[in-house]
């Protein structure tokens, strides 16, 4: 694709010392981006803050068409180091090998986030050489409490301690560093994951406070709401963790609120300060420059919360 001259990478920030804890539209682009690019997804998780189910408006598939996604990611590989490949449940895009290579052919260094049920040898297989990263989504270490929060294919099918190391044990195999993360809840917040932990092995773990946003989670998301006290003694049972090489990352709800630089199924960026999701105009249309303009995002806020780290490869 030819890009216009609005499509020019953007300055990639190398400080905060020009940022605002205040999101602001339009300023130096982070590092990464976390790339949406599929909203169906085969497990029915309760908390979750990217259902997408607005986008169905947009593109009733719920995806761009195959060539526009890996144009798309061409353009974000060209001017962010890292693209994290999201959903809904991306192992379901079957041309996602296609852009995980594309991404690393452009130079950027390449993460998915998977609930790990479609994480088979022969999908490892087509990611191997290009996939840098890998984040495991797993909440807790009971699979009843995973039923509870829907953390379960098609909500009746939870994974067991078992099937997760297993994953994680194939992704290391195959040279793929492995992070973890966890979104904190009501009915997770009294948990001690420290064998969970030890048995996966990441190198990083985000844990994450479960963080209500209009039109994504609401209706489903309140009796799953925790206190301060609650996600603080979370990570604070968990902190000796850190001590055995494993990166902790917590975020509460404002440190994930207008941190993120963030791209949607239909290929929009989108943020969510107001407590919901506002989208830019379609980056293929628009120019990455044009939309980004649209959304707020804090850059102090992103360095706040361990956003930069060695991701290691890339350019």
């Amino acid at each position: 694709m030819n890009l216009e001259p609005g499509d020019a990478p953007l300055p990639l920030s190398p400080t905060s010392e020009a940022s605002s804890d205040r999101p602001v539209e339009g300023g130096p682009l982070p590092p990464s981006v976390n790339y949406h690019l599929w909203q169906p997804c085969n497990m029915r998780c309760r908390f979750c803050f990217a259902t997408f189910e607005d986008v169905r408006g947009q593109l009733p598939a719920g995806h761009l068409p195959r060539e526009q996604s890996v144009q798309l990611v061409r353009l974000l590989a060209r001017s962010f180091q890292k693209i994290t490949f999201a959903g809904g449940e991306p192992l379901l895009c079957p041309w996602l090998p296609e852009l995980v290579r594309a991404a690393h052919e452009e130079g950027a260094v390449t993460m998915l986030v998977t609930n790990g049920s479609r994480l088979r040898p022969e999908q490892l297989e087509q990611l191997a050489g290009h996939l840098d990263w890998a984040a495991l989504s797993v909440d807790s270490t009971s699979e009843e409490t995973h039923l509870k929060l829907g953390r379960a294919v098609l909500g009746r099918k939870a994974l067991s301690l078992a099937d997760y190391e297993a994953v994680a044990a194939r992704l290391r195999a195959a040279g793929v560093r492995v992070k973890l993360n966890t979104v904190v809840t009501s009915l997770n917040a009294g948990e001690d994951l420290t064998p969970l932990v030890r048995r996966l092995k990441p190198e990083r773990w985000k844990v994450l406070r479960v963080l209500p946003v209009e039109g994504q989670n609401d209706g489903k998301v309140e009796p799953l709401l925790c206190t301060d006290a609650d996600f603080l003694s979370f990570v604070a049972r968990h902190q000796h963790l850190e001590a055995e090489g494993v990166a902790i990352a917590a975020e509460d709800n404002e440190d994930m609120r207008g941190s993120y630089a963030m791209v949607d199924p239909a290929g929009r960026f989108f943020e969510n300060t107001r407590g919901f999701h506002h989208y830019s105009d379609p980056l293929l249309a628009a120019g990455l420059r044009a939309a980004w303009a649209q959304v707020r995002f804090s850059m102090e806020r992103f360095e706040n919360r361990g956003g930069r780290y060695d991701f290691g490869g890339g350019r």
